[in-house]
């Protein structure tokens, strides 16, 4: 990823935090919310590994091709689950994003009307219609996200609490207060990292 480097390190413990924490979830829920925690683990992942300042690690040339091919591969696998609709199509936008980038930031590679590309040369590029899109996108997706995790006042006869007074505790991964948070940290970086591009 391109820009100051104090960006790529906080992109880098975000999304890893993120992605181990989705990893924790898919150990629980239906076959459908493991899938789904899957999906955003491997995002998480792949957008820490992105993020890994140029100062502390220079990639292979290779790496972006192994980025578009496992991102690629992740967006065939979207497009197979997202005809059931839901954050399935986010996933595809997602995994697509990442191909996108992946292929903008190779070194070498020129992207039509983005100017000259590539990681080591510290230059980055794309298509600027492509870009805005998938940044207005992230922005209203972030958004949307962010509205969601205000609470909203207790149902009337839902107890708060357990017997004798006592709080429930919901295990780590069965939050979806949680699971909404990781995804809006990975909505905000993928919003910052389209910004370098």
């Amino acid at each position: 990823m391109h820009g100051p480097a104090l960006s790529g390190w906080l992109l880098m413990v975000l999304c890893g935090a993120t992605g181990a924490y989705c990893l924790l979830r898919t150990r629980d829920g239906t076959e459908r919310e493991r899938r789904s925690a899957r999906a955003e683990a491997l995002m998480g992942f792949g957008m820490a590994a992105m993020a890994v300042p140029a100062a502390l690690l220079t990639l292979p040339e290779w790496t972006w091709t192994v980025y578009a091919v496992v991102f690629g591969a992740a967006s065939l696998q979207a497009v197979v689950y997202a005809r059931g609709g839901g954050h399935h199509l986010h996933h595809l936008v997602g995994s697509l994003a990442m191909v996108y980038m992946a292929v903008a930031m190779a070194p070498g590679a020129h992207v039509p009307g983005g100017g000259h590309t590539g990681h080591a040369a510290g230059a980055a590029g794309g298509l600027p219609v492509l870009t805005g899109a998938l940044l207005v996108y992230y922005a209203l997706y972030v958004l949307r996200s962010a509205g969601q995790l205000i609470p909203a006042p207790p149902h009337a006869g839902v107890p708060t609490v357990g017997g004798h007074g006592v709080v429930r505790r919901q295990a780590w991964g069965a939050r979806p207060e949680l699971a909404l948070a990781c995804r809006l940290t990975m909505g905000i970086a993928m919003f910052a990292m389209l910004l370098t591009l």
